[in-house]
């Protein structure tokens, strides 16, 4: 009788001892928790709610970082038998209805001094990110199976030339297998998919990409494509090359694709880039036709004259790993390129490019500064290179006459 009695004690002391325990966690491991990510983040952090589920699976409601991400729902479920050995390792990580928010910023104007060696800093000049304390200090973390669904991500570029430029992706679904934080030769899959809205009311656009990455070795292959893309929204990036009102552009479709390879860090990008659709807008019926407009024409006919009737780009990107660069100064050398090429490999004579397509005398465009006129004022009117390859041509066919 006396055993029964101990044995009764002890599980009321273990009952009360879970309840305290949990009743601690529920109250006080979400401020403790949101105190930890805040010091990582170095924002301020909440979290709506906090849940202990048996054995030890976690769910955090609203979780918020302050200017950053809002969370709406995370569940996490840790290794057990990793745990017991003292490693973090997760087997399942689901992320619902998280919306990132970001921003790039133009460099920083230096401040005035008396002192110009202190003024001519580098460090006073560059562009200054916003970096995380968390990413000074390493996490040993392995997660087998990490899913995010329906996602958003609102990215506001300042660096624009004429006015800013907002990139939505909406309903993004991630799905990812076996990521290690810490350096270790292992390969993790992923593919990710997203839907583009675009403020002109156009139909929406759609991004696919999958693939591998190595960290450790710092390789990858991944493919990516891009479908719907509205080239109006990204007119402030092109806007010094382009005057879409002269050429009396109102709506132009773009689809992109590429091939990704890294190896050691290398990054070579096969892209695909394609003109689907242009829609001019409306001219009255005594209105005459401008000649930025012919030009534009001109200029199409003359990409459809090289690519069997469609009007595309294919060039490769050339970057690193650990600090990936695109922007649209590589489709403007990857335009240039392009014309120099098939001077080149198709032996083409200097006469011949005023042959190149015959629609181009017939809109009365008849030097090459003509030309060059129409490189700028035209959609794939991109940059220098042109003016020097038709002027070349002019002067090669004058010399010859």
């Amino acid at each position: 009788m006396e055993n029964w009695k101990k044995i009764f004690i002890g599980i009321v002391i273990v009952v009360i001892s879970l309840t305290i325990t949990y009743t601690f966690f529920i109250v006080k491991a979400k401020f403790i928790l949101a105190d930890k990510l805040g010091s990582a983040f170095g924002r301020k952090v909440s979290i709506g709610q906090l849940i202990l589920k048996p054995p030890l699976n976690l769910e955090l409601m609203d979780l918020d970082v302050e200017g950053i991400v809002k969370i709406g729902y995370i569940y996490i479920s840790p290794s057990i038998p990793n745990l017991l050995i003292g490693r973090l390792a997760l087997n399942k990580v689901r992320i619902e209805r998280p919306i990132i928010s970001c921003e790039r910023k133009l460099p920083a104007t230096p401040v005035a001094t008396d002192n110009a060696a202190v003024a001519n800093k580098p460090e006073m000049n560059a562009l200054k990110e916003e970096t995380p304390a968390a990413a000074k200090s390493s996490l040993n973390l392995v997660i087998k199976s990490l899913k995010v669904r329906n996602g958003e991500i609102y990215f506001l570029d300042h660096t624009a030339d004429s006015r800013n430029v907002t990139v939505v992706i909406k309903d993004i679904d991630l799905n990812l297998m076996d990521l290690y934080t810490y350096p270790v030769d292992k390969v993790f899959d992923f593919n990710v998919s997203g839907r583009l809205p675009w403020k002109s009311g156009e139909p929406d656009g759609k991004i696919y990409l999958d693939g591998w990455i190595n960290p450790h070795k710092k390789s990858m292959l991944a493919n990516l494509r891009i479908e719907s893309i509205d080239a109006i929204a990204f007119y402030p990036y092109y806007s010094t090359w382009v005057d879409l009102e002269k050429a009396r552009i109102d709506k132009a479709k773009l689809n992109f694709s590429s091939k990704i390879q890294g190896e050691n860090n290398d990054i070579s990008a096969r892209c695909h880039l394609e003109l689907a659709d242009i829609v001019r807008k409306a001219r009255g019926p005594e209105e005459p036709q401008q000649k930025a407009e012919r030009l534009t024409d001109a200029v199409l006919d003359m990409f459809k004259a090289m690519n069997q009737g469609k009007v595309v780009l294919d060039f490769t990107l050339h970057t690193k790993m650990d600090h990936p660069q695109f922007g649209f100064e590589n489709i403007k050398s990857a335009f240039e390129g392009k014309l120099m090429e098939a001077r080149t490999n198709s032996g083409m004579r200097p006469q011949d490019v005023l042959l190149w397509p015959g629609k181009i005398l017939q809109t009365g465009v008849k030097s090459g500064s003509d030309l060059t006129k129409a490189a700028f004022d035209g959609v794939f009117a991109l940059g220098n290179g042109i003016k020097k390859f038709f002027e070349d041509a002019m002067n090669k066919q004058t010399s010859q006459n």
